[in-house]
């Protein structure tokens, strides 16, 4: 058998989380999501694939993809350029849903190749933390207090790092009451954004 000579290539053969993925409920066959190229200029580190990224293949392929472009100013075109955007979940994989909602990312994913994708696309010039799981992945302790508290510390991070919200539709209660969010972070974010890619 020949083995997958890139990086990318590997991880869309991975299957070490076959086993558990066949115990979710209904079923679901790894299907890795890959979405980055060398040296691109930004990460969005986001949590996992959900139902529509895994039947499409496309990451942010969903209402949260739009929401989160909008949030960036960043046109389709240029968000899925995997030379200057790298989308790299936690979890390359949708994991399955439990009782209707996905399970979280399992961490022998970002266990197994983390390390190894931040040297081939990186190094980065701006991180995007979107949603918890990215943030303790990544901050560790400073995420500690949760995303709202995480999110509002975001000029401790900034201009390099940018923790953000889930852009799903759960969350527009939190948005709603927290317009230092779109008045204040968004403004930041997107100039910075023009800044990288220019």
């Amino acid at each position: 058998m020949i083995q997958p000579d890139t990086l990318p290539d590997r991880i869309r053969a991975c299957r070490i989380c076959a086993g558990d993925f066949a115990r979710a409920d209904p079923p679901v066959a790894p299907r890795p999501v890959v979405w980055f190229g060398r040296r691109a200029r930004i990460l969005i580190a986001g949590q996992a694939p959900g139902t529509r990224v895994y039947r499409s293949g496309i990451p942010f392929d969903d209402a949260s993809g739009k929401r989160l472009r909008e949030w960036l100013a960043m046109d389709r075109e240029t968000f899925y350029d995997r030379n200057r955007i790298a989308i790299v979940p936690m979890a390359f994989c949708f994991p399955g849903l439990r009782n209707g909602a996905d399970l979280p990312p399992p961490g022998v994913c970002a266990g197994t190749w983390r390390a190894e994708v931040m040297g081939y696309a990186g190094p980065f010039d701006l991180t995007l933390l979107v949603g918890g799981y990215a943030q303790k992945y990544h901050l560790g302790d400073a995420a500690s207090g949760g995303v709202g508290a995480t999110v509002a510390a975001w000029r401790d991070l900034a201009p390099d790092v940018f923790p953000l919200p889930h852009p799903s539709w759960r969350n527009t209660r939190w948005l709603k009451d927290n317009p230092w969010f779109a008045a204040e972070l968004l403004p930041a974010l997107r100039a910075r954004v023009t800044e990288v890619l220019r």
